[in-house]
């Protein structure tokens, strides 16, 4: 794993990154693949080399996939759903590099591409096959970056156009927008607070906002949850949906008045991750909370939490944003390929699954799909 010890630190904290250290987990370690090793598991299959695939985003009416890369140096990826392949996207040539000073006028440069650690990303339509691509990035910095996406071309292009610097001392995880152009960044762990702490349903983090012509984001008060983790925007801009890691749970709040959300809504026995809208459905996916094969439910040992090491099994669902009820679209048990699932997106008949632990993308057939017609 690439990830720097120093953003390990400032993402959870020195109590998980000694979980990392010292590869804490509780239960038996599940079966590991062999190192290199790119066959199908079970009923995953894979592309390799896609480093750290944390987040996806699919581009609409498309064959094509961006998926994040949580590492140092693995930035963004484009993956072919059709093919099975993926190229690496960005890379800082010039062509790719037109920044917009008027609107981000406190961006210093373009990410390096080697050290571009690319987090939650989040992709809002334009129109007439453009897009606005927002991406955490803790590439030597902590920022939200912002590309202009051109799908209308046999191949997408990415053009980077500026960020927002992260408030001193804060790392995003996952971004959102509004059509304004505002844009939302959850922060797991504020300073002062570990990973442990909500684990143990302690609120730490919060939703930030950033507007543009504002100097930086700004804490939206009543937002400060166990563990702020996914987050989307609601089609009619009028709330925003955030995952609350520590407590498995999805949280609703008026973007009106953020004093006290509006509903919240359990997952059914996992933990959701990143939420994202994936045409008209609202799709979320993470580990099982209560795994036999990792000793059960998560735990805090003598101030640590279990680093997640141990292979868990995972669900990816769709969220009724009216109702908030859930509908258990794919579920797999511990797989010893791939562990850490994030996020789910359906691409034809295939469930694309991302992870911030893997070395690799995987997809599955949709359950039920064998049954369609080609």
């Amino acid at each position: 794993m690439k990830i720097s010890a120093k953003l390990v630190s400032v993402l959870f904290g020195s109590a998980l990154f000694f979980a990392f250290s010292a590869c804490a987990q509780t239960g038996k370690p599940s079966e590991r693949a062999s190192p290199g090793a790119c066959g199908p598991v079970g009923n995953l299959r894979f592309i390799c080399g896609v480093d750290h695939p944390e987040d996806l985003a699919h581009i609409p009416g498309t064959r094509w996939l961006i998926a994040s890369g949580f590492s140092d140096g693995a930035g963004l990826k484009l993956v072919d759903t059709d093919a099975k392949t993926m190229r690496f996207w960005y890379s800082g040539a010039a062509a790719q590099i037109q920044p917009d000073k008027k609107a981000f006028p406190d961006c210093g440069a373009a990410p390096d591409v080697r050290l571009f650690n690319a987090h939650g990303i989040s992709l809002r339509p334009e129109g007439r096959g453009r897009y606005t691509l927002y991406v955490v990035d803790h590439g030597g910095r902590e920022s939200i970056d912002v590309f202009d996406v051109d799908a209308r071309g046999a191949t997408p292009s990415l053009v980077w156009k500026g960020c927002v610097m992260m408030p001193a001392g804060l790392a995003a995880n996952s971004v959102a927008s509004f059509s304004d152009g505002t844009i939302l960044a959850t922060v797991l762990t504020r300073p002062g607070f570990t990973y442990a702490d909500f684990v143990n349903g302690k609120n730490t983090g919060g939703v930030y906002e950033w507007k543009p012509g504002d100097k930086g984001f700004h804490l939206l008060p009543g937002t400060e949850l166990p563990g702020n983790n996914g987050l989307e925007t609601s089609r009619d801009g009028r709330e925003f949906y955030v995952v609350a890691y520590g407590l498995h749970s999805i949280f609703v709040y008026a973007r009106g008045d953020t004093a006290k959300p509006l509903r919240r809504v359990a997952a059914p026995g996992f933990m959701p991750d990143n939420i994202h809208w994936d045409g008209d459905r609202l799709l979320t996916a993470g580990m099982m909370y209560d795994e036999p094969a990792c000793g059960g439910t998560r735990k805090v040992i003598n101030g640590v939490a279990d680093g997640m090491l141990c292979h868990r099994g995972y669900i990816a669902a769709q969220l009724d944003p009216r109702t908030l009820k859930f509908s258990i679209l794919a579920y797999g048990e511990p797989n010893p390929a791939y562990n850490g699932v994030t996020i789910a997106v359906i691409v034809g008949k295939d469930i694309w699954l991302g992870s911030y632990q893997s070395d690799r993308l995987a997809y599955r057939l949709l359950p039920g799909a064998e049954t369609r017609s080609p």
